[in-house]
């Protein structure tokens, strides 16, 4: 298939979807951010489109944007593969389709991964009375975001690089990892930061799940990233239900691409306070969740690394309006959304396409009360 269509920026995005959803006869429902505007001045908002039956038994959902810039490669997904191609039509009887769009639309605005809060949001979905304190990452995180003064000039990108060698090499590729993303949440200005508190965009996520998930009883869930794994590669990560049968589930409908994190077979260490939490927590009795990432390589794990440490320098010395528009943000264009890559472009496209006809064939094939 041809490649997907990628927008510019964020508002190009949103219209191209709300655009998109209209064509397919979607219910949609939208969420603005208060307090926030984009860098052109719009409304930053999370819009969900629904295609289907009312109270479908079975329901596809995905989500673009948890992580923000990353939104760009789940937009194009969502409005060129679901709306404009019409997958969400593809559905089943008694199926429905669900797209959740820039669940985080001021990272998406800005070109950062995390929100107007410097939170990640997939590492927002815990108990923040007795957080998971991630004791490893209070040794990195001087050399992940070292201090200096105002100024672009002031950014040295050698002396970070070596930094985070040094690092590389002490600790070793995999434990870095697993230090720097697990989720810390005692740095408001480190990376991976999980916040004090709920985020606007997961009490927003939280209400969809209530409103508009929670009463089907076959749910399959995708949350759409890029930033790990070979480029161009869709690899399915394995992130729930919690019925003893979901990761065989998963693996019926995923086939052997399918990866699992807390197995050590995925390009993604184990993660704590995820979106797909919510979908769990909020599903009734005897509900079965089948849940993954779809996450698209970029490149290599140390230059992705960088551009966030970059990024987040810029806007600790840098007000949002000003960061928006400096150079270093291609740094963190080309780790989550290498858009001007024509064969990285059309790879994605014709895996996305695979993988939600999968999860559409899997919920096809789910029986009432089928535990598997």
């Amino acid at each position: 298939m041809a490649d997907v269509a990628f927008p510019s920026d964020y508002a190009r995005a949103r219209a191209d979807f709300l655009h998109a959803a209209e064509a397919a006869g979607a219910r949609l429902r939208t969420f603005a951010l208060p307090g926030h505007r984009g860098p052109d001045g719009g409304e930053l908002c999370v819009d969900t489109a629904y295609v289907g039956p009312p109270g479908p038994e079975k329901l596809l959902v995905t989500v673009s944007g948890t992580h923000g810039i990353e939104g760009f490669c789940g937009s194009a997904c969502q409005t060129g593969i679901l709306l404009r191609e019409g997958m969400a039509r593809e559905a089943g009887p008694g199926t429905g389709v669900l797209l959740v769009h820039a669940l985080n639309p001021y990272g998406f605005a800005y070109l950062r991964r995390v929100n107007e809060d410097n939170v990640d949001l997939n590492r927002n979905f815990v108990d923040h009375a007795a957080p998971p304190h991630n004791d490893a990452y209070d040794a990195v995180h001087a050399a992940l975001v070292p201090p200096g003064s105002p100024g672009s000039r002031a950014f040295a990108p050698r002396e970070l690089v070596a930094g985070l060698n040094a690092l590389r090499d002490r600790l070793g590729p995999q434990t870095l990892q697993e230090a720097v993303t697990r989720g810390q949440y005692r740095h408001a200005d480190g990376l991976f930061y999980g916040g004090v508190r709920p985020v606007w965009s997961q009490r927003v996520f939280r209400t969809v799940v209530a409103e508009q998930i929670a009463g089907a009883a076959h749910v399959a869930y995708i949350d759409l990233h890029t930033g790990l794994g070979e480029r161009g590669v869709g690899e399915p990560i394995f992130r729930g239900g919690r019925d003893e049968h979901a990761h065989e589930r998963a693996r019926r409908w995923y086939g052997d691409a399918l990866t699992a994190s807390e197995l050590g077979t995925s390009s993604s260490t184990p993660i704590v306070g995820n979106t797909a939490t919510a979908v769990a927590d909020g599903l009734g009795p005897g509900s079965r969740l089948t849940a993954i990432t779809l996450e698209f390589g970029t490149q290599p794990g140390p230059e992705v690394l960088l551009a966030l440490c970059a990024d987040a320098w810029l806007h600790r010395h840098h007000p949002p309006a000003e960061a928006v528009r400096s150079g270093l943000k291609q740094l963190i264009r080309a780790a989550f959304c290498p858009a001007d890559d024509a064969q990285w472009r059309e790879r994605i496209g014709r895996r996305a396409r695979e993988v939600f006809a999968q999860a559409l064939a899997g919920l096809a094939d789910a029986k009432p009360g089928d535990a598997g």
